[in-house]
């Protein structure tokens, strides 16, 4: 027996069982003697988080997508500009080689200083 029931009840009953929850695990650790009648008022409390998260799930899906803002940081390219530079007589080429091989030669060393077994340990 299906009873339907519609989007807005069913998130207000989640919200009454986060709500109910969050009251029963504040009351369990408020009146709570031993450490283990407090334990369950967190078990309650944690339940309660589970329960918002599960309710805010889907506006977090929708706010913070992936598939917004990931194709936008790859588009995030330095792009060379192959023409002579006017000012220095030299080519942006040049200067990116060399800055790719002074980063190279950085990332390098510090791998060498990460290697088990070498000097700096």
């Amino acid at each position: 027996m299906d009873i339907p029931i519609s989007s807005r009840d069913f998130r207000c009953l989640q919200l009454a069982c986060v709500a109910l929850s969050l009251v029963a695990g504040s009351i369990i650790i408020g009146v709570s003697v031993s450490k283990a009648a407090a334990a369950m008022g967190g078990v309650f409390i944690g339940a309660a988080g589970l329960g918002l998260l599960i309710l805010a799930y889907p506006f977090l899906k929708a706010r913070l997508n992936l598939d917004h803002f990931l194709p936008a940081i790859g588009n995030l390219r330095v792009h060379p500009n192959s023409e002579p530079d006017q000012g220095q007589g030299r080519s942006n080429t040049n200067d990116n080689k060399e800055g790719a091989r002074s980063s190279l030669s950085t990332v390098s060393r510090t791998l060498e200083k990460l290697k088990p077994g070498a000097p700096g340990h």
